[in-house]
Order: C-alpha cells, then structure tokens, then sequence
C-alpha cells in the first residue's frame, strides 16, 4: 500500500469513527460517575470498547477529513502520517499517565483507547518514515525544477 492509499484508508476508518461516536446505538454508557472529566457529553464506549465523549468525536472526524484531504499527494501524505504518528504516539503515552489520561479533563484517553492509539502511532510512523527518501526527493526535485 501506498502512503497515499495509507492516508485515504485512515482517514476514511477516522471519520466513520467519528460518526458512529455520535450515534447512541453504537455507544455503551460508560461507568458510573462517568470519567472525572469537565466534558460528559456523550461519553460512552464506542463499540463496548473505546471511551469517547463529543470532544474525541470531534478530533477522529478532523484526522479523517485530513486523511482524505492529504492523500492527494504524496508529500501530503507523508506529512499527514508523520503527524499523525506524533499525535497519537503523544496521546497513547498520555493515556498511560493518570491525571493526563483524560486529556485534562476533556477526552477520555485511557483503557483500549491505548494500544489503540499506540497502534496508529506505529502504523502511521512506517508509513510516513518508511517511504519518505525517495518521496521527499522527488517532491525536492520537482520544486526546484519548478523555481
């Protein structure tokens, strides 16, 4: 697979995601007194599984519109998976620390939602790592052909 496939692929997984966050049906309610967050809204478990809320909605609907946007190109993609191995590689580790594991107070970043991210971290960086010499060479040649 391409990183430009890469990117399509996860951005179109992110914003189905995204939207079945938003419908009840696909969301079990979450414990009790919730997750100890300032933003309750929707807050459940997406498939029984992930914790979200409206907010962590919100950011798989971004990352799958970037995703989709960015895998125009290949330099577009590369750039999206490297950012996204640093964003979610940053918040798998942050779901690992209590007191950050609700991105404080705002998502929920904790259980499955760990590995989940460390997954996409990992994924995403041999994506965007993997394939970048000869992209970023070309792209640089291109340019200059360009000036």
């Amino acid at each position: 697979m391409t990183v430009q496939r890469f990117a399509a692929v996860i951005g179109t997984l992110f914003l189905a995601v995204g939207i079945l966050g938003f419908i009840p049906a696909f969301r079990s309610p979450g414990p009790g007194e919730g997750i100890g967050a300032t933003v309750q809204t929707g807050y459940g478990y997406l498939l029984g599984l992930f914790a979200v809320n409206v907010l962590h909605n919100f950011v798989h609907l971004g990352v799958g519109i970037w995703g989709l946007v960015a895998s125009g190109t290949m330099l577009s993609a590369i750039r999206f998976a490297r950012g996204l191995a640093i964003f979610y590689g940053v918040l798998a580790v942050m779901g690992l620390i209590p007191g950050l594991n609700t991105l404080f107070g705002l998502a929920p970043l904790f259980g499955h939602d760990v590995w989940l991210h460390a997954g996409t971290a990992l994924l995403s960086a041999y994506y965007g790592y993997y394939w970048t010499p000869a992209a970023v060479e070309v792209d640089r040649r291109e340019t200059r052909r360009a000036a």
